[in-house]
């Protein structure tokens, strides 16, 4: 397994993310890159192209293994009670690629709903914000964010809106993610 800081050769084409414009590209086999971010699944890496992410299903071009089968959705749980300790576990599993700190210690996530089971299954509802509004990687990070909350049992449904109110400032970073990034 490949360390953060180490450079790599990539084994194959990548497909990834531009970071921050958030523009999908393909960075080509043999490509030279340093992993600088591996959390929450994904990873951001350096080359010199610039900053990009890297999905976990593509660990593989790293030289990683991809997260464990038994990580992914649990189909035996189906139609099951969705709690909503579960989505925020889950949203504390999505970072910025370029802030070591998760969505919700970074105070990005401003309401989660869990929408009681219908005929359609359990619909969860987050209504987030990024640190910047002109952040390309928004969508991405927003996407990031539903297909965690998509793998928990019972989930059936999940949408993710960006919203701009109130504006996002450091204040509303926990106090576990201030220690992380050096505020106190």
């Amino acid at each position: 397994m490949s360390e953060n800081n180490q450079e790599i050769e990539l084994s194959r084409d990548c497909e990834a993310i531009q970071i921050p414009a958030g523009l999908k590209t393909t960075i080509p086999k043999g490509t030279r890159v340093i992993i600088t971010q591996s959390l929450g699944g994904s990873y951001t890496i350096a080359c010199d192209y610039g900053l990009f992410r890297v999905s976990e299903d593509d660990a593989d071009v790293l030289g990683l293994t991809p997260r464990a089968a038994d990580d992914k959705k649990d189909s035996s749980r189906e139609g099951a009670h969705v709690d909503e300790k579960e989505v925020w576990d889950q949203l504390r599993t999505v970072y910025d690629p370029e802030i070591p700190v998760n969505i919700v210690d970074l105070g990005l996530v401003y309401d989660c709903n869990v929408a009681s089971p219908t005929s359609a299954g359990t619909r969860v509802e987050v209504k987030m914000t990024l640190t910047a509004p002109g952040c390309g990687m928004g969508p991405a990070i927003a996407q990031d964010a539903k297909s965690k909350i998509l793998t928990i049992p019972g989930v059936d449904e999940a949408d993710v809106e960006l919203v701009w109110d109130p504006p996002w400032n450091q204040t509303m970073i926990s106090e576990a993610g201030k220690m992380k990034l050096g505020l106190i």
